[in-house]
């Protein structure tokens, strides 16, 4: 007897007993659910860095980098801020130019005072012109934050491109120096370009190769401490090039072939890359007219032997020789609640440490590791991890200890490591990597839109910041709007003494005030506001003065306001 054919179940996947149809249904809302998100994630980040750009005034590097810039765009001249090359100010430049601005060819001064002038002399509305200056470097920031996706979806899909998006774009560093016309940013987001162009070579070296060259040369035409990199990233190219040509019957004689033209695709990527360099340099001005300035220190040694080989446009070398005088320089520093003279090399460590947030810190570790030790995440070591340690080695000697901004390239390259985290194969691996991006997204989101001040929680948050770090850490003359707001709201008619760290002119804002350094300590009394940097490295009559005085106020994280009374025991008034 011939028994009736069972009807079978249809077949469950894998993901929890989904049917076919329902698994597909998934895979079609995944396709649109993925750009969603990262669109937000980068919208989040755009409303960000705008309100930041548009509340805070100039901070002390901007004004130089806003007026050389306006100095291309009219007299397409080289002579200001050389120490930096041009790719930056022209970026700058193409907002500039949206403000027809009025420009004094006149006016001869410092770097500064070219943009000061620029800003509050020249009849010109300095919040608009500040805020067009700042608007590329928002858009850049975004790009690459597309880039970081792209690069963190190559190495472990589309859910590990998101987290490291995620990373990029609440990373209150990032946002901070992102939204300001700046080049630190920039810097490392072209060189992160390339190297991310440089692992897609190892699939197509004739596409991917000539960009790579292209993205490298940026990030040396806008600052010279992405020079470090470049052995790694030549390095990089042949290892890319070897990848993609690679073949199991090579052969040592096919091996020093192969390897060989590798080195001459790395001589070609160095070509384009300086190419690039000059590039940028021309157009400013096509007839390169250049004399070096007489403050250009002369640089002996190794250091000069590298300088003088560079095969870069004078004005660049000489740029590179300012910088090198900058180095042999001592500075006061101020960590952790001390002052010192000289650098130190883990400085930009600590303060890393102290301006992370604590979940991305977790995720980079993790990241980290995962990238060691999966297998399939291994052969990105080289490309992910090398070069920001490379350059983070280079920058821990430095005589400025002024911000982690010299190591804004540690949060963008760390952004694309977290992304490894993904692809641990643990069940808790999902929650736990959720629950640590929302933990960044929280302690990014309570300090906006205070972002250059910001500290972990760790670290009692942005408003303990200044305790422990100064300059661009906290106070970068940011707050000078926000400080004439405050004075006209709660303080109206009050006398002002003021101490401030930055390019602004307090009177532009309505804030008229004396300088209490430049008469007796008698003379002093009333509302003493004083920069954070200048609390932190205070000493002499300064010091006298903050130690006498009651602190009542303090504005943007950045600023502390102090009353200062008549006589010892007067009552405030």
């Amino acid at each position: 007897m011939t028994l009736p054919r069972l009807r079978s179940s249809p077949p469950e996947s894998a993901s929890g007993g989904m049917t076919p149809g329902r698994f597909q249904a998934l895979r079609r809302h995944r396709r649109w659910l993925i750009p969603l998100v990262a669109v937000a994630l980068l919208a989040e980040m755009a409303i960000a860095m705008v309100t930041t750009a548009v509340q805070q005034t100039p901070t002390t590097d901007e004004p130089v980098y806003v007026g050389s810039a306006m100095v291309y765009l009219r007299e397409h001249s080289l002579r200001y801020n050389p120490e930096h090359p041009p790719l930056g100010k022209l970026i700058i430049e193409s907002g500039v130019a949206f403000a027809h601005a009025h420009f004094d060819p006149a006016f001869v001064g410092s770097d500064g005072a070219v943009g000061r002038h620029l800003l509050y002399k020249s009849g010109n509305d300095a919040w608009r012109l500040m805020l067009l200056a700042r608007l590329p470097m928002i858009v850049l920031t975004l790009l690459f934050g597309l880039v970081v996706f792209a690069f963190a979806r190559d190495l472990a899909g589309s859910v590990g491109g998101l987290a490291a998006l995620g990373l990029y774009a609440f990373s209150p560093d990032i946002i901070a120096n992102g939204s300001l016309a700046t080049l630190d940013v920039p810097a490392a987001g072209f060189l992160l370009t390339s190297v991310w162009l440089l692992w897609r070579a190892r699939r197509r070296p004739l596409r991917y190769l000539p960009l790579a060259g292209v993205a490298l040369g940026a990030a040396l035409a806008t600052r010279m401490s992405t020079l470090p990199a470049v052995p790694v990233l030549l390095l990089l190219v042949t290892l890319s090039f070897w990848y993609a040509h690679r073949r199991p019957d090579l052969g040592r004689r096919g091996a020093v072939r192969l390897l060989g033209l590798g080195l001459a695709a790395a001589a070609g990527v160095a070509l384009i890359s300086v190419i690039v360099v000059w590039g940028t340099y021309l157009a400013v001005d096509p007839r390169l007219r250049w004399t070096t300035p007489a403050n250009v220190p002369v640089v002996h040694g190794l250091r000069g032997l590298v300088v003088d080989w560079l095969p870069f446009p004078r004005p660049y070398r000489d740029g590179m020789r300012i910088q090198f005088g900058f180095e042999y320089q001592t500075y006061r520093g101020f960590l952790l609640g001390h002052q010192y003279r000289g650098p130190r090399w883990y400085y930009l460590p600590v303060a890393l440490l102290v301006k992370t947030p604590l979940g991305m810190l977790a995720l980079w570790l993790a990241g980290a590791l995962a990238t060691v030790t999966v297998p399939r995440l291994r052969p990105a070591v080289p490309y992910v991890l090398v070069p920001p340690a490379v350059l983070l080695a280079a920058v821990l000697n430095g005589s400025r200890d002024w911000g982690v901004r010299y190591a804004i390239i540690v949060p963008v390259f760390m952004a694309v490591a977290a992304a490894g985290v993904v692809a641990l194969r643990r069940r808790w691996t999902p929650a736990v990597t959720a629950a640590l991006l929302l933990f960044v997204a929280a302690s990014s989101l309570r300090t906006f839109p205070y972002y250059l001040p910001y500290s972990n929680e760790a670290f009692g948050g942005p408003s303990k910041t200044h305790l422990r770090l100064h300059d661009s850490n906290v106070d970068w003359g940011q707050d000078l709007g926000r400080l004439a707001e405050h004075l006209r709201q709660r303080h109206p008619g009050e006398r002002i003494w003021l101490v401030y760290k930055g390019s602004g002119l307090p009177s532009y804002y309505g804030i008229h005030a004396s300088n209490p350094l430049k008469v007796p300590p008698d003379e002093v009394h009333g509302l003493l506001v004083v920069s954070d940097t200048w609390i932190a490295k205070s000493r002499g009559r300064l010091a006298a003065l903050i130690n006498s005085s009651e602190p009542i106020d303090e504005v943007g994280h950045s600023i502390t306001i102090y009353y200062r009374p008549a006589a010892t025991g007067s009552p405030r008034r």
